[in-house]
């Protein structure tokens, strides 16, 4: 099958939705499946408002064009709201095909907290960005649920997977870790950024050391804040297992992503987490062994010590990215261009008769 995956997040960004299109788009081609990826590789690019590490493509609508009526796909699968997906969404919707979108992140939670802007602005976006495909892909039943309350009702749950042959226990330690380094040592990865809460890891009262991976916009301010704090920067995959298998725990700070696929990470390199009970660890660790939930986030990180190494492991050996390949293939919508099905931009609703006062969840 020819396959357009549209997405904004691509190389050289360093993030858990690049990692996840990346793991995607390997699994789909080791499946004999032709993928095109569209992405801000090639484009004119400039740089997110207050996250410069993330460049967006600039007015890519006409090569997208291009692109999309030379490769002729068979199905079409819209991974992000950026620029790239916008133009995507567009030829589509002109052309009449059917297509497919993916909810990665708490888009709307992200912009509040950014801007400050409603979040029934964020929603009202995100129904009229997704409404129009065929189904909405999202990660968990917990997005699922909280995306039907706010009125996008075509989704359905297609968990992530985590590469298991490349995450895993054996192997020597990180050379970024050296061995005098006070034990135990307690790590993040992920986005330095606001949304990742990140504060409320660095300001717990932990014996031995914490270790910071990931750059973004809040990562000088942090570093200057938190001298005692290792900051490692952005790794390579094999650097990561290496830190992930030399940390003791794995603290997960955020209160907003949709899923976490630094969890599954790190539970299998036999790391145990420690985070909140909230959407993200709740579907990804749940009541499994391999990790502790708890509001009281340096209670979970003490008693995730207390984890065998083996049961972390066991838990991230369930999620296979052959399996969400496979389900990824059949929940597609088969392209079936529609002679002049051109459909006019219709304008983007502020407003919706959908409940939309909920708070930041």
């Amino acid at each position: 099958m020819r396959i357009v995956l549209a997405t904004d997040a691509w190389h050289p960004q360093v993030n858990g939705v690049v990692r996840v299109n990346v793991q995607m788009v390997e699994a789909l081609q080791a499946r004999g499946h032709e993928v095109l990826v569209i992405s801000p590789d090639g484009f004119r690019t400039y740089p997110l408002p207050s996250y410069p590490e993330i460049r967006l493509a600039w007015r890519p609508g006409k090569r997208v064009q291009q692109l999309l009526r030379e490769f002729a796909p068979e199905a079409v699968h819209i991974a992000t709201e950026g620029p790239i997906g916008l133009a995507t969404r567009r030829y589509c919707r002109q052309q009449g095909w059917a297509f497919t979108t993916h909810v990665h992140t708490r888009f709307p939670e992200y912009v509040q907290v950014r801007t400050g802007l409603p979040l029934k602005w964020g929603y009202a976006f995100m129904r009229w960005f997704h409404g129009a495909a065929e189904r909405v892909l999202v990660p968990t039943v917990t997005v699922n649920r909280d995306l039907q309350q706010y009125g996008l009702t075509n989704t359905i749950v297609l968990p992530h997977g985590v590469d298991c042959n490349r995450f895993h226990p054996q192997g020597s330690d990180s050379d970024l870790m050296p061995a005098d380094w006070p034990r135990p040592i307690f790590t993040f990865v992920g986005r330095v950024a606001v949304e990742k809460n990140i504060e409320a890891f660095l300001d717990l009262t932990l014996p031995g050391s914490k270790v910071v991976c990931g750059v973004g916009p809040e990562l000088e301010r942090l570093k200057q804040q938190y001298p005692e704090v290792r900051f490692l920067g952005i790794l390579n995959p094999e650097a990561l297992a290496a830190v992930y298998r030399s940390s003791d725990v794995f603290v997960f700070p955020s209160r907003t992503d949709t899923f976490g696929l630094v969890l599954l990470e790190a539970m299998a390199c036999g790391t145990p987490v420690a985070a909140y009970p909230v959407a993200g660890p709740l579907d990804v660790v749940g009541n499994a062994s391999g990790g502790i939930l708890r509001e009281d986030l340096q209670q979970a990180a003490i008693e995730a010590l207390s984890v065998p190494r083996e049961l972390p492991r066991l838990h991230a050996m369930k999620f296979s990215w052959e399996t969400t390949a496979d389900q990824f293939i059949a929940l597609l919508a088969p392209v079936t261009p529609k002679p002049n099905a051109t459909i006019s931009n219709p304008r983007l609703p502020l407003q919706s008769t959908a409940d939309t006062s909920g708070a930041s969840r």
